[in-house]
């Protein structure tokens, strides 16, 4: 008797911590839609006043101006061009560091560095950003005459260095847990370090490289503060990374200041501009996911 109630426990306590699990499941799934379903309804109803071809064809973008310009591609051009400048950093460096830390530097070495390099993912990134604009900027300008207190360049290369930490530990990961089968059988082979690096290890990792890669990306997409502090908010098409600029998110931190009243015209932008901004970052995972599953794949 008491080894059936105490099996009949045991089954009740599974199926609550079972239940629970599938609610906190559901829950993360409700907000989700939630969310997109919010973008979606206040972007349809931004679209009722502004038309589509506008949003994507005009090539200024001043909806809190007297004279309104509802084009898109102000922000978007920017926001790419702080993005390639900061992945021109992060993406090599963050790789050549997971190389060392997976290959070269011993057991004991690679438990203090990346520590240490993970160190900078914990740094608020607002303090990224007044460190590009009162560090980072006066130093540039030193060697670049002309150069404006706020642009691109200042927040994509300290943006950049922000990214380091998630693409090297990221790509690390994936380089670490590559048989080591391979690696012998190469050596075996007479292949040096480096060709069995360049030529066994990095391929066999490509799919978590690729999505540590494109994570990377998304992150750099959607960074707001140090854009917002360090590249300006004037919204302009220009690829000069010299001078002020506006991005799609320091956009929408500049609306959401209280300022613009709910319900206006102004104030239903930031949705139409937050529902670019998720259709890029999602578009980028989608790619990711498809991504490693074809070349996981390939090396099973």
């Amino acid at each position: 008797m008491a080894e059936h109630l105490y099996r009949a426990g045991k089954r009740t306590h599974e199926r609550v911590l079972e239940y629970l699990f599938l609610s906190f499941a559901a829950l993360s799934i409700f907000v989700t839609v939630g969310i997109v379903l919010i973008l979606l309804l206040e972007t349809v109803r931004f679209f009722q006043e502004v038309s589509p071809v506008e949003f994507f064809t005009d090539t200024m973008w001043t909806p809190l101006f007297a004279e309104k310009h509802f084009g898109i591609w102000p922000l978007v051009s920017a926001t790419l061009l702080i993005t390639t400048i900061a992945l021109t950093v992060a993406l090599p460096l963050g790789l050549f560091s997971a190389i060392y830390l997976s290959e070269y530097a011993s057991p004991r070495l690679r438990s203090l560095l990346k520590p240490t390099l993970e160190f900078l993912a914990g740094i608020p990134t607002v303090v990224y950003g007044y460190f590009a604009l009162t560090v980072v900027t006066p130093f540039l300008q030193q060697y670049i005459p002309g150069m404006s207190t706020f642009n691109s360049l200042s927040a994509g290369l300290v943006m950049g260095i922000m990214l380091i930490p998630l693409v090297a530990s990221l790509s690390e990961d994936a380089l670490y847990v590559v048989p080591q089968s391979l690696r012998e059988a190469a050596y075996a082979l007479g292949a040096t370090k480096r060709e069995v690096i360049t030529g066994v290890v990095i391929p066999a990792a490509l799919s978590g490289i690729v999505a540590a890669f494109i994570l990377a990306i998304s992150r750099a997409i959607g960074e707001t503060m140090i854009v917002t502090i360090a590249a300006g908010q004037n919204p302009r098409l220009t690829l000069n990374p010299f001078v002020p600029v506006e991005t799609m998110t320091a956009y929408i931190v500049q609306v959401s200041l209280g300022d613009t009243p709910a319900g206006t015209l102004e104030y239903k932008t930031i949705f139409a501009v937050g529902t670019m901004l998720f259709v890029m970052t999602f578009s980028l995972n989608v790619l990711s996911h498809w991504f490693v599953r074809r070349y996981q794949q390939k090396y099973r």
